[in-house]
């Protein structure tokens, strides 16, 4: 009974999921110079609104920050598949983190997809 309860209230695979997605992304922006766009559009908008919150970062800090951030996030992972209680609240801000990351990448897929219908509507047979 009790496993049974357990495994109903487990998260641990949409926990590991979402890590794998979160390591996926960081390696990406790591390897495509995400930090050479990020930084100077945080100056530029810390200069235009002086209450901007967003932070600068160096290289390699903000590397290693992220990567023992998806080590704890993996290592949190049994007792997410466990269902802990205390770790949901950590869960839920770790979601809405994630999907306001996402929120900002939306636009991109969908001008991608827009150029390509336009691309084929415009083709010259």
């Amino acid at each position: 009974m009790e496993q049974e309860r357990s495994k109903a209230a487990s998260f641990g695979r949409a926990w590991f999921v979402l890590t794998i997605a979160f390591a996926l992304h960081v390696f990406d922006e790591a390897s495509t110079g995400f930090l050479a766009v990020y930084n100077p559009t945080v100056i530029a908008l810390r200069s235009k609104w002086g209450w901007f919150p967003m932070p600068t970062f160096e290289f390699r800090e903000w590397l290693v920050g992220l990567t023992l951030a998806v080590v704890l996030c993996f290592a949190l992972t049994p007792l997410a598949s466990r269902g802990v209680r205390w770790l949901r609240p950590l869960a839920w801000l770790y979601a809405v983190i994630h999907l306001w990351n996402a929120m900002g990448h939306i636009v991109s897929p969908w001008g991608a997809v827009w150029l390509m219908v336009r691309l084929r509507q415009t083709r010259q047979i």
